[in-house]
Formats: C-alpha cells, sequence, structure tokens
C-alpha cells in the first residue's frame, strides 16, 4: 500500500510555524490536492509535531477538535484523510515520536499495512525530509511555509548523498508528478 503523509502547518495551511488547531486554515487548494490523492487510490495520512500542546498553549483534546474541523473542511471537497499521526511533545521532551524520528510513520506502517519505501513525505522543514530519508520514503519539499529556507539551508545543512526527490512550489503543483 502506498501512503502520502502530510506535514500541516506550512504545507497544507498555515505559515509554517505553529498554528492554534481551531485557527488552523488549508491553503486555498489542499483540499483539492487531497481529493485528487484520494481519487488516485493513494492513502493520505496527517504527520505532525504539536508541540504546543506539550508547552500548554492548547491540550491534545483541543487539538484533535482542530482535526475534526479540518476533516469537515476536506469533506466539502469530498477529501479525506486516512489517519492522523502527530507528536504532542516539546523538542526538549527527547521522545521518540517528534520528527525527524521515524516512530509516527513506523506505527502508521503497522496500522495501514504500508510500505514506506513506496511513500511520500511532503513537508516544508528539513525534519520532514530526515524522517523520509530514514525510512527510505519519497522526500517532497514544498516552498510554502518554511520551504524555501529549507531549501536554502539544505547544501549547508546535509551531507552530498542526502537528496530531496521532488520540490515543489505548492502542493498543488506537485501532483501534476503523481
Amino acid at each position: 500500500m502506498i501512503g502520502v503523509f502530510l506535514d500541516r502547518d506550512g504545507t497544507i495551511g498555515g505559515d509554517g510555524g505553529g498554528v492554534h488547531p481551531l485557527e488552523f486554515r488549508l491553503y486555498e487548494y489542499s483540499a483539492k490536492s487531497i481529493n485528487l490523492l484520494n481519487r488516485n487510490g493513494l492513502k493520505v495520512y496527517l504527520f505532525t509535531n504539536q508541540s504546543w500542546i506539550g508547552m500548554g498553549k492548547f491540550t491534545e483534546q483541543t487539538f484533535l477538535q482542530g482535526c475534526i474541523e479540518l476533516e469537515k473542511e476536506l469533506e466539502k471537497d469530498n477529501a479525506y484523510l486516512d489517519g492522523i499521526y502527530y507528536c504532542p511533545h516539546k523538542p526538549g521532551d527527547h521522545c521518540n515520536c517528534r520528527k525527524p524520528q521515524t516512530t509516527l510513520l513506523e506505527k502508521a506502517k503497522i496500522d495501514n499495512d504500508l510500505d514506506l519505501n513506496k511513500c511520500y513525505i511532503i513537508g516544508d522543514r528539513l525534519s520532514d525530509m530526515v524522517s523520509a530519508e530514514s525510512v527510505g520514503a519519497k522526500k517532497v519539499l514544498v516552498k510554502t511555509g518554511r520551504g524555501l529556507k529549507t531549501l536554502k539551508d539544505l547544501p549547508s545543512s546535509t551531507s552530498a548523498k542526502f537528496k530531496i526527490n521532488y520540490v515543489a512550489t505548492m502542493f498543488l503543483l506537485l501532483l501534476n508528478g503523481f
């Protein structure tokens, strides 16, 4: 089974920084793009670090309510998520589920019988790309959110062996390659 893992903030909406889940807004093309993935038989998962939960800026319940609201927005374009995988911890907690760790991907693999080597991880940060590299998934960097900064910083922050498979101006334009 092939899955597409989408980062939330900066990839499908928001500005790349933390956004309160009840204030999060999809980019205007995101729901239609997710619908296209759905129609092509790909499983679509939200894959996100949510450190504001650990920082006490909102509760896990509030985050989950925000996910319900997100799913309602997607439904307007007949789009849906097949699962939501998130880390609620702060960076300093040194948990094993925060990107770029692979625990969330491994859980999704087991839950959904995925072949991670055939999956795509789409995000705007280096942590998304490192997660993809660590499990052998295809790395897709979008230039929205923090993507331009990530792209600029890539040569100095990674080895020559680390290559992004696809770079897209935005999530929608990437789909021409699927």
